[in-house]
């Protein structure tokens, strides 16, 4: 009798318990059921946090696109590319973007034997070779691209003047320190850092045929070249897997003309 008059008394208890937490849960948890994943704080009041995971887990690892833009510094179509294409697709759309830049296009190199340093010729002469170095140096020393890409941008936007001009008018603009880059231009370091750029760019299966080459995901296409010419933002929003898309895959798209160097 002793044993069940105190199992009693537990049930009694755990009831009590029961009642206590649901009417504390029925007091922050004050929305329907089929509204308790609609955001973390509700799903965390009506504690279904783990339920409601896989809801949030997408949105959190959804993969950037992996864009590799392969140029050269003073190449009309190039900086045209930037112009009406890049630059407001990576400005806009930059949280979903993994962007790559190798400066180097349709160069070409050859060691020399006697100081080891790599000799660069370049298809829009001297100048040309300078402007892919100092890009190349800037990419280095400023290291993250929320600093380098707007500078690097500038360079590309401006249409007169040596790289040498265009790149310090940009670096004042930004409150970019330019000696270090400069020097890096013409140092050993520079030019190892652009025999680099031009091992990435001779490695790419199919080979480049033109510049601008655009690679998405690794992967180059004709198709593929044509929508980032026509229309970039277009490409990366139909590219990308996230949810929800930003704002600026929601506009209407315009096309434009193609363009490219050989």
């Amino acid at each position: 009798m002793k044993f069940a008059h105190n199992m009693t008394k537990l049930h009694i208890v755990v009831i009590f318990a029961v009642v206590v937490f649901a009417t504390s849960l029925e007091k922050k948890c004050n929305v329907p059921p089929e509204f308790w994943c609609s955001s973390e704080e509700v799903a965390r009041d009506c504690q279904v946090m783990e339920q409601c995971h896989r809801y949030y887990e997408p949105k959190a690892k959804a993969d950037k696109v992996q864009l590799t833009l392969y140029f050269e510094s003073l190449c009309p179509d190039c900086k045209n590319f930037f112009r009406s294409q890049l630059t407001k697709t990576y400005t806009a759309l930059s949280d979903i973007i993994n962007l790559t830049l190798v400066p180097y296009g349709n160069a070409r190199e050859e060691k020399d034997a006697a100081s080891g340093k790599w000799k660069y010729t370049c298809q829009h002469g001297e100048d040309e070779c300078v402007g892919n170095l100092i890009e190349t140096c800037a990419i280095h020393l400023l290291k993250n691209i929320s600093v380098y890409f707007p500078f690097i941008s500038c360079i590309e936007h401006d249409q007169f003047g040596t790289p040498q001009f265009s790149a310090k008018k940009c670096a004042k603009q930004q409150g970019i320190d330019l000696q270090p880059i400069m020097d890096c231009s013409t140092s050993s370091l520079g030019n190892s850092l652009e025999h680099q750029m031009a091992l990435k760019t001779e490695a790419l299966n199919p080979p480049h045929k033109y510049v601008p080459w655009v690679t998405l995901n690794g992967v180059h296409t004709e198709e593929i070249e044509k929508k980032a010419e026509a229309d970039l933002t277009a490409l990366i929003c139909d590219t990308y897997k996230g949810s929800p898309k930003p704002a600026a895959c929601n506009r209407k798209t315009g096309l434009h003309h193609s363009w490219r160097e050989f």
